[in-house]
């Protein structure tokens, strides 16, 4: 017990070499998840998950946008690694693992820079792996969740550098933070308003929105998001092909429909923060008898994290009833909860031996969750996972060499997006599935359509065939494909036709 207790201060306030030890140890953690899980997947032969296929799919493209319902930030930062690196695993793993350090080290950056001890610090880094969408779900899945989380603690980080300095350089700065927190997924802009309203709310910080110099940071951020308003209002089919997620349906009218959706959302956002709450709770039981000195008024700083967490919660109530939203996912949840272990780390500060133990268990909990994930996320990075998931356990070498035994192909056609793993063999492959913008013009003979075992999207893929004037080229071919790791049936069945662009109008689509 004393030799944890011992690695806990370590953590708090230990030095390896000029850097702190909790920042050190986070590089070190991003560094062997990065090299563990690339080096696993080379060695037994897997692919990537549903997320980071998607991404092999849309990194060929530098567009202003892409298929699906999300904005191009995380698409663009994995095309710029594999442009150095090449398209791979390794430069997919760079990304996720860079934006979720990036997000914890600006945590505990902006917590010390608001004056607060390092302790506090580690405790707000540490309690963001509290949650288990941070600490176990963002390892294995996501994309642009993971740049959300990224980008809106970096948003904070700026406008508390805004806060300090009130320099031309730091209100640049915020506008590219802002533009990228955008960029990242739209909802981060619930977060935006939260933190202006909260710093417009607070007299020791008002001055930073209302300076003249801050129309510099809308100006930029407008700039730098334009391109991508531009595409979304010309693509406005795929920014909201997703939009039945959220459950807007009214037919159980507006009272029924706002009940349901309070309810909803009260309940993701106990998903969402259930642990690292119920955590601090017990840290807070625990530290009960220990000495605290009495309390005083809420510094600025603390009124500003706690204002932006409940501006954010009111915000997103009036979208709810405003939208009729009824269905929300846990992780949805992040642009308002996600400064919510800052806020406790801040408040325990203040609390003398008593929040001292709580940031201690906080450090402690969150240190050692994400150690014990670590082999859980290795087993998780080849599995895969069921149903859709299976498709990293797929060895694509084969699926390649069976599609090009009778040639060469340019363009491989799914249904959804699990083909983007190809491109792990074949880079230059042009990998398409349905939300895909431009499709005709980007599909290139020879072409295969491939499916899998499900139906999926068939449908919405064999219209868009047709419409671009392409039809079956001789009749489908079933493969069977050599599934990895352990698998069970150890192959999957594939079936691919040939395709060919017809000169008249459109005739019979694959089937």
């Amino acid at each position: 017990m004393q030799y944890l207790e011992k690695w806990t201060d370590w953590l708090c306030e230990g030095k390896v070499g000029p850097f702190n030890a909790a920042l050190f140890c986070l590089a070190l953690y991003c560094l062997v998840q990065i090299a563990v899980m690339t080096l696993s997947s080379h060695i037994v032969g897997t692919g990537v998950g549903v997320d980071d296929s998607e991404q092999l799919m849309y990194m060929r493209y530098f567009w202003a946008g892409y298929g699906g319902s999300q904005p191009p930030l995380y698409t663009w930062l994995a095309r710029l690694v594999a442009s150095v690196i090449g398209t791979n695993i390794l430069a997919l793993k760079i990304v996720k693992y860079l934006l979720i350090g990036v997000a914890l080290a600006s945590t505990f950056i902006a917590v010390r820079r608001l004056g607060y001890s390092s302790r506090a610090g580690a405790a707000a880094m540490f309690g963001l792996l509290l949650f288990p969408q941070m600490v176990w779900e963002m390892q294995h899945a996501l994309t642009h969740s993971i740049a959300a989380f990224c980008f809106s603690v970096v948003l904070f980080l700026a406008l508390v550098e805004l806060v300090q300095r009130r320099s031309l350089t730091a209100y640049v700065l915020f506008g590219v933070a802002i533009a990228a927190a955008i960029l990242s997924k739209y909802n981060n802009v619930i977060f935006l308003g939260a933190l202006v309203l909260s710093t417009l709310s607070l007299r020791e910080t008002r001055g930073v929105i209302l300076n003249r110099q801050f129309l510099i940071s809308v100006a930029l951020a407008v700039l730098l998001c334009l391109p991508t308003l531009y595409w979304s209002l010309t693509h406005t089919e795929q920014v909201l092909s997703h939009a039945g997620g959220f459950g807007m349906a009214r037919e159980n009218g507006v009272i029924q429909n706002a009940l349901t959706g309070v309810w909803g959302l009260g309940k993701a956002m106990l998903n969402f923060a259930g642990l690292p709450a119920g955590i601090f709770a017990v840290a807070f039981l625990i530290a009960r008898n220990r000495p605290a000195p009495a309390l005083q008024p809420l510094p600025w700083a603390e009124k500003l994290v706690w204002r932006t967490i409940a501006f954010a919660l009111a915000i997103t109530i009036v979208l709810v009833l405003a939208t009729g939203a009824t269905q929300f996912r846990d992780r949805w949840m992040l642009p308002i909860l996600v400064l919510l272990p800052v806020a406790l780390a801040l408040r325990t500060d203040a609390r003398g031996d008593r929040g001292r133990k709580i940031q201690d268990i906080a450090v402690f909990v969150g240190a050692t969750l994400a150690i014990l994930v670590l082999p859980v996320t290795w087993y998780a990075h080849l599995k895969g996972g069921d149903s859709r998931g299976s498709i990293a356990r797929v060895d694509y070498n084969s699926l390649y060499s069976q599609l090009t035994a009778n040639g060469p192909i340019r363009t491989t056609v799914s249904s959804w997006h699990w083909l983007g793993n190809l491109r792990l063999v074949d880079p230059d492959l042009v990998v398409l599935d349905g939300e895909l913008p431009d499709f005709g013009q980007l599909l290139k003979e020879p072409a295969v359509f491939v499916t899998a075992d499900d139906r999926v999207g068939v449908e919405t893929i064999l219209k868009l065939l047709d419409q671009a004037g392409y039809t079956a080229d001789g009749p489908p071919q079933q493969l069977a494909v050599p599934m990895l790791f352990g698998s069970d049936p150890p192959t999957r069945t594939v079936t691919v036709t040939r395709l060919k662009k017809v000169a008249a109008a459109a005739g019979a689509a694959p089937q």
